[in-house]
Parts: C-alpha cells; structure tokens; sequence
C-alpha cells in the first residue's frame, strides 16, 4: 500500500530504534540508535530523537506520524550481488533445496511435473551434485517434455534427453570455459557446465520465451525483494536480453518504474580471442555510455564481469593445490582458470582506462591471486571488486585492503549445511574457508549480498551466518565454519546496505539513514542479538519516501 500526503506535510516515524549510520564498523561495534526520523518528498530531512526541535517543528507541521512501537528502522537494503531475471525466472521452478538423494530429485521433479500440466518445460532448481549424478538417463522416464535442473551454485544444468534435443546439444561443440559431458562415443548425457551454463542454457531458455514473460519475470523478482526488505541490487550477469527488457520497461512505462534500483555488471564470456574479449568491453561501453549514472542513476550499467574460475564442489574452482578428491574427477587436479591471465589483464586494463568498474569471480585461492595481479595495477578510484572469495590465503585478503577493491561476499555461501563435501575435497585447506575477518581488518571495503537465485536472499539470514558462521538452512546442524573469520552483527548489517551502495558509487545517497539522503528504509520487528536474528521479521519497505510493502 501507498501512503501519500500533500508535498510539505511528510512522515515522522517515532516510537522506536532508529538505526544511525556507522561509516565502517568493526567486530565489536555496538548499534546505536536515534528514537526518530522525519521524511518529505522522498528525502531524509532529519534523523535523531523526539525531543529534537526539528522533530517537534515536524509535529506541528501537520507530519503524519508513525508509531514504531518499539520496532527498530533500518536502512533499504542492497543486495550486493544477483542475478534479476534468473531470480526472476526461478521464482516458478521446482525447488530440489530440500532434496538428499536420487529418489528425493525424482520425486520433487514428478511432483511439479504433475501440477503443471500446460508448461511446455519442467524447470527445477537448487539440486547439489551429492544428491545425484546428472545424466539424462536418470530423469528421462519423469516426464516427456524438456527438463532443466539448475545446480543450487547456477554453475551446472542437468537435463533431459528431450531437452539436449531441442538443444541440438549433440552438434554443439564446448564452449571455451565450459563443458557438455559425453559419453564414450562423444554423445551428451546430461550435464551443461560452467560457461555452457550461460553462454548456452541461460541464452536459450530466455529466446524460448516472451518479452512478456522476461518482463514479468523482472517484476516478480522485485516484488520478491521488496518483500524481503531490499530496496535495490546489483546484477552480476547482464546480457542482451536482460538489459533489452529493462529498457523496455523504463520506456513503456515510465509511471510505473520499478520500485527498485540497479547496477548492472555486464557478463563477459571467456575467449582464448583477445581481440573478441576486447570487443565485449566495447560493448559494456557502449551500454555505460546509453544510460548515464547522471541521467538514470537508478538503472545503470557500471561495469564488467568476469567469472575466472568454477566452484569447489564441482572440483572447478582454481586453487593452488589438488583437490584430493572428487566424484567427478578420475585424477588429481587444480581446476585451471576460465580466462588465460594475459587476457583477463588485457580486459582489465581496458575496462579500467575507460571508467568501467570490474567485478571478477574468484573462488580458488590460485584463482584469487591471479585475480588480484590483474586488479593490483588499476586505479582504486573505480572501486574494483572481487566476488565471493571463499579461499583465499592470508597475503591476498590483506592484498584487497591494499589495493582499495572491494570484497563482494556472501555469507548464506558459507552456510555449514552446505559445504559438508568440503573437508573431502579440501582437508586442511577448510581452515581458510571465507575469511571475512581477514578482508575487514586489512581495510578491504564489504559488500554482502546473497548471489540469488543461488541461495536465498533474506537479508537477517546472510546477518546471521555472517555473524555466527552457524547454518541458517538447518537450525539442528551443529558444526561451525571457522567462528574467528565472522563479522559483527553492525558490521554485516552496515556491509549490506551502505557497503553495497559504496561499492558502486551510491553512498552519497543511498544504503544509510542520514539527512539529505533518499527516503529508502526498512521497519523491523527484532531482537539486535546475532543469536536471535533469525526470529527478526520485516514489517514494512519504504521507497523513496513511500511505504510500497507492509506485513
């Protein structure tokens, strides 16, 4: 619901804990809390206690006043790093998260067959590889249409002989960082990894349907987010198709824009071709310059993103030293880089020289220092930044401070529950597991986000792992991952609303609550407790100075 009032009257939220902003808060900040806030015309005008004169000017003024009963106002959040239409496109696909084996998939994927009798595909999502190998051969039986199964971590499709057919996937040949497993005779059987993924599923599945759909798909996600407390994001994955429908939508339909702010990363695909990698940054130039920050600081393109290496369950994530085993791996291996380090140098210093941000997935600690060497010659006024980081070595966690790049973290990816594959993968090296302490205490910037549709997007859960190191999916499960990497409760809350405006230039406006800032916050019903956070529900989101969700 909509709350508007005439252009000088405003709204002045007493009665609770407001949030007042901490510019980088460390492990043992406390929160401190102002009991007021007054907003007019989409804009903070003051923040701080009800026996302040402005607040008592605000009264009689004719503010329309809202009783917080105690609940505590935070800033709108930002999630750091998403993925929109996929997230949107997800929100219908059958959920396989609380799947544990073979017979769980097939059944969940039987299920949702059964129900939606009229789609032309079965679409499913957050399958893990310990609950089944994904050959076709295993689910073909379910259904005869095309079925698509994404891995929880985006990085695999599994899929139905039906739909390597309508993929022509026995013609295909692999694309350059990515793979089609064959069988012996070179014939598919199942598995889209890595670059397939999105140079070969993600494009299809979005020609197969209308702009129509894309363009609700978009909108869903942002119902979904609001309702969560998110009042804008960044997109780590921008393509063609996506960017085509959110201009659409900005230009058909200009009263009704969407309730939501985005920076976009456009998504390079790796190429032993520096001439074509170079001509990618061309075109995340040309999309740069055709909405400008000035012009459309709510829907813009920043930057570049490149994804150098996989994930350490799939035994694809770069690191410096075998995996020591792995179901799919018949020897010894590192996994190896998506992009050769001479061309991954080449785009950097491209993208750098023309003002574009860089964003690189890194997850491996090999992967993390080739990532680094690239980044470490660059200008630190762009804010480059790193994304997830889940293994890097103590040199190059203290190298991100130095070298002024952001952090781009997701605690729900740190999630006990699932990275229980790990020690027999890694052994040892689980003891480097997502140092988050690390990049804070070395000066690095942080920018917590949830990787959506990868893993959930609840804003209280990436607070509580991030604080806890404790599992969030499975409240019973007991380990803890590395409890001396954790983040404050201040800290993580600060990382995922001023740190993910900071990262991409919207600190001067957005991510805190502070006079002369937009209107953009959240109303909470919690306990500050990193133990309780859990039980903290959102009650309202507020944009630019309008209540456009409440419980």
């Amino acid at each position: 619901m909509n709350i508007r009032t005439g252009p000088s009257a405003g709204h002045l939220l007493v009665g609770g804990k407001v949030f007042l902003h901490a510019n980088q808060p460390g492990l043992e900040a406390e929160p401190q809390f102002g009991s007021a806030i007054f907003i007019r015309d989409g804009t903070i005008e003051h923040v701080g206690f009800e026996e302040d004169d402005a607040i008592t000017q605000c009264r009689a003024a004719g503010a329309v006043v809202h009783n917080l009963n105690g609940r505590t106002v935070l800033p709108g959040f930002i999630d750091g790093h998403i993925h929109l239409l996929r997230l949107g496109q997800s929100l219908s696909k059958a959920a396989l998260d609380h799947c544990e084996n073979s017979e769980d998939v097939r059944k969940a994927i039987k299920e949702h067959a059964l129900a939606n009798p009229d789609e032309p595909r079965i679409l499913c999502k957050g399958w893990m590889r310990h609950m089944s190998k994904p050959l076709a051969s295993l689910i073909d039986d379910l259904d005869p249409r095309p079925i698509y199964v994404d891995s929880k971590d985006l990085h695999t499709t599994w899929c139905s002989t039906s739909a390597l057919k309508e993929l022509d996937a026995e013609n295909l040949e692999d694309p350059e960082g990515g793979k089609i497993e064959r069988d012996a005779d070179g014939k598919p059987t199942g598995a889209f990894e890595e670059a397939a993924v999105f140079t070969i599923i993600w494009p299809f599945l979005a020609d197969v349907a209308t702009e129509k759909d894309r363009e609700d798909w978009i909108r869903a996600a942002v119902q979904a987010y609001n309702s969560s407390g998110y009042t804008g994001a960044i997109d780590m994955a921008m393509d063609e198709q996506a960017w085509s429908t959110l201009l659409n939508i900005r230009k058909e339909q200009p009263k009704q824009s969407l309730p939501f702010r985005l920076a976009a990363y456009w998504l390079l695909a790796p190429s032993t071709s520096e001439a074509d990698c170079l001509a990618q940054v061309d075109r995340a130039i040309e999309a740069h310059k055709q909405l400008s920050a000035s012009e459309s600081p709510d829907l813009h393109v920043v930057g570049i993103k490149l994804i150098t290496d996989g994930i350490i369950d799939a035994c694809t994530a770069y690191l410096s030293e075998p995996y020591l085993k792995g179901a799919d791996v018949a020897k010894l291996t590192t996994g190896k880089p998506f992009w050769e380090p001479e061309i991954v140098n080449a785009v950097v210093r491209k993208a750098d020289a023309a003002g574009l941000q860089v964003a690189l997935h890194a997850i491996g600690d090999a992967a993390i220092t080739m990532c680094l060497d690239a980044l470490s010659t660059c200008s630190p006024r762009n804010r480059h930044r790193m994304e997830h980081l889940e293994l890097a070595s103590a040199r190059d966690a203290k190298r991100l401070g130095e070298f002024g790049i952001t952090a781009s973290i997701q605690p729900v990816h740190a999630d006990p529950w699932i990275l229980r594959a790990w020690p027999r993968l890694l052994g040892h090296r689980c003891a480097r597991a997502f140092p988050y302490r690390e990049f804070a205490d070395g000066g690095a910037s942080l920018a917590l986000g949830s990787d959506s549709p990868t893993s959930p997007w609840d804003v209280m859960a990436n607070v509580y792992v991030a604080a806890t190191r404790k599992s969030y999916r499975n409240a019973g499960y007991g380990e803890v991952v590395n409890y001396d990497f954790r983040l404050g409760v201040c800290e993580a809350v600060v990382a995922a609303s001023y740190g993910s405006a900071k990262s991409v230039f919207w600190d001067g406006r957005l991510g805190s609550l502070e006079k002369g800032k937009v209107a953009d916050l959240t109303v909470w019903d919690m306990v500050w407790d990193k133990d309780r956070l859990l039980g903290a529900t959102l009650e309202e989101t507020w944009f630019n100075g309008e209540k456009i969700w409440g419980a």
